[in-house]
């Protein structure tokens, strides 16, 4: 669907922002992804979540990866699972239920060991930003090596999917903020016609998708800038999945 010029100059998170993160730690030699952490609410202090009974989305992908009968409907011995991999990937509140942030858990996960598995990021002797929009995974990639360990994005909400293609980085804006919506887009990298990778502060795993743009989180949008540069590549492929 053909866009407004508005939508192709500007793209920003749909959301308001919740507030500046807690300072990210220094950029190490090689960039390994942080736990998830989904601005969603914990358990009340010193009461366990109850376990969730009902079927998330990703209850099917939960089960496969976590070694269970793959049926899709939640069980007890499910909801115990994905209970402890919820803990161990700091995903909250931990009940079980296995919905956007565990769907995401899980995708990074599958991805760690080689992101590119499929072949569908090109392998160049230049630096490539891969951005997979079926799995919602950034990586960046160099001669075969991977050289910033897959991270979960949000792309384009539908009506403003992200364009696919491959692109090089023609501006970097540490302090950006959107012309039209006034909001930040903190280390904002802008590969094609406006569209451009950049932090929120958010949750990302909400609401239905950016204005076209490639939405990090704060952290993993700060150390993406200090790898990048002007001129690096990104390939962009694939298409978010409804839901």
């Amino acid at each position: 669907m053909k866009r407004t010029l508005v939508a192709l100059l500007v793209c920003a998170s749909l959301f308001p922002l919740d507030g500046p993160p807690a300072a990210a730690t220094p950029p190490s030699a090689r960039y390994a992804a942080p736990a998830l952490r989904p601005a969603v609410p914990a358990a009340a202090p010193g009461r366990a979540p109850r376990c969730a009974t009902p079927t998330g989305p990703y209850q099917r992908q939960a089960e496969r990866y976590l070694g269970r009968d793959v049926d899709g409907r939640q069980s007890a011995g499910d909801c115990r699972a994905i209970r402890r991999f919820q803990r161990a990937h700091r995903i909250a509140p931990a009940t079980g239920y296995a919905g956007r942030a565990t769907g995401a858990a899980v995708r990074l996960m599958r991805a760690r060991k080689d992101p590119n598995r499929a072949g569908r990021c090109p392998d160049r002797p230049e630096r490539t930003v891969c951005a997979d929009l079926n799995r919602q995974l950034l990586w960046v990639q160099q001669g075969g090596a991977v050289l910033f360990d897959p991270v979960a994005i949000r792309s384009g909400q539908p009506t403003m999917e992200t364009r696919t293609g491959t692109y090089r980085i023609y501006r970097r804006s540490r302090n950006h903020t959107s012309n039209l919506y006034h909001t930040p887009m903190p280390f904002a990298q802008f590969f094609d016609r406006g569209e451009a990778l950049h932090g929120v502060y958010e949750d990302i795993y909400a609401g239905p998708g950016s204005h076209g743009c490639i939405n990090l989180t704060w952290s993993d949008a700060r150390r993406l800038w200090n790898l990048l540069k002007k001129g690096d590549v990104v390939h962009v492929w694939g298409r978010k999945p409804v839901g």
